[in-house]
């Protein structure tokens, strides 16, 4: 097994060492406030959002706040979006419980950031409505199904993975609720976040009810992020990590029966590992995935270890964005840094 070649021009220690990755998201982003991320031009809102709180960290509030204006203006009337668009077309029409509520993170995230009540009033509507999208498909045993068809079916099976980003967006919301002073619906999501919480810590036949999806590292540590507090739960999740995932010197496996270690996943690790105290691992992550580069320190989507190549050869935006979210959660270089390693709401 050969090492990627070590050519990365990113520092992670200062936001000037990131601020080329801040620079290519912004020559991606469209007159829209559309970011692409993929090679045919098209993205998810998921991926958007997540490029959005890349150029939010490195001071790049204008862009940002064009990649909001996007959400807005392409928010369904029940409150979610569409899963795929190219610019302003939808490509597919079914939608996404975690990619409704996620904008309540990114709002929250860019709220740390600038500490201005009006943007959080301003963008108040379009959180609510994706929160309650998200909510309206929660099942009574706390977990929220993932997705409604084109033709408003509901598809009754519960990812781990989607559930724990929606715990996340469920507390930053209420987070947002308190600084607003909504308390009916403060109280309302408290319940939802409770139980949703609960189903993340005992998941035993409430997930994957169609599809076993345990081969994805980020079942495994994405509940971390999304906030479980089970010491018992967090040790068994790392132990699968770091027994079917985590290649030495190389980063976090996407998927475990594949050798191919995948930036993203080694950067959202690196986090999840800071964030249980894991301090001098987190870090190592952290330096794997800014690795995997090309000459100008853009990264890759993921190296192939077997065959010693990069792959596949796209450069998305939200990998990029997600990088510099580790790299403020390693360094603590913003007032945001510690969006996923604490509760954001108070007791």
């Amino acid at each position: 097994m050969k090492k990627f070649p070590n050519i990365s021009s990113i520092d992670p220690g200062s936001l000037d060492g990131l601020n080329h990755l801040g620079e290519y998201i912004i020559n991606l982003q469209l007159l829209s406030g559309a970011i692409p991320s993929n090679q045919d031009g098209s993205h998810d809102p998921w991926d958007h959002l997540e490029a959005i709180m890349g150029l939010t960290t490195l001071g790049y509030k204008d862009q940002a706040l064009k990649g909001f204006d996007w959400m807005i203006a392409n928010q369904n009337e029940d409150g979610s979006w569409y899963n795929l668009y190219k610019d302003k077309d939808p490509l597919e029409l079914n939608k996404q419980t975690n990619y409704a509520s996620y904008i309540a993170v990114a709002a929250w995230h860019f709220y740390l950031l600038n500490n201005e009540i009006d943007f959080l009033q301003n963008f108040w509507e379009p959180v609510k409505k994706g929160i309650l999208f998200s909510l309206s498909l929660q099942h009574e045993n706390g977990a929220i199904a993932w997705n409604m068809d084109e033709n408003a079916k509901i598809d009754e099976d519960y990812l781990l993975t989607g559930c724990s980003s929606i715990a996340k967006s469920l507390e930053c919301a209420i987070a947002i609720c308190q600084v607003l002073e909504h308390q009916s619906f403060e109280s309302e999501w408290r319940g939802a976040h409770s139980k949703l919480l609960n189903a993340l810590e005992k998941p035993a036949e409430i997930f994957d009810l169609k599809k076993d999806r345990s081969r994805f590292s980020m079942d495994w540590y994405y509940p971390i992020l999304g906030g479980i507090n089970s010491k018992e739960r967090i040790a068994s999740l790392i132990g699968r990590i770091q027994d079917s995932f985590w290649i030495k010197g190389l980063g976090i496996k996407c998927v475990e029966d594949e050798p191919w270690v995948t930036v993203a996943e080694t950067s959202e690790c690196s986090i999840a590992y800071k964030k249980i105290g894991e301090d001098k691992i987190a870090l190592e992550l952290l330096h794997n995935a800014i690795a995997v580069v090309d000459r100008e320190g853009i990264p890759y989507m993921g190296w192939q270890f077997d065959e010693n190549i990069y792959w596949p050869e796209e450069k998305p935006s939200w990998t990029s964005a997600a990088c510099i979210l580790a790299a403020d959660a390693n360094n603590q270089l913003t007032s945001a840094a510690d969006l996923f390693m604490e509760k954001q709401f108070k007791p």
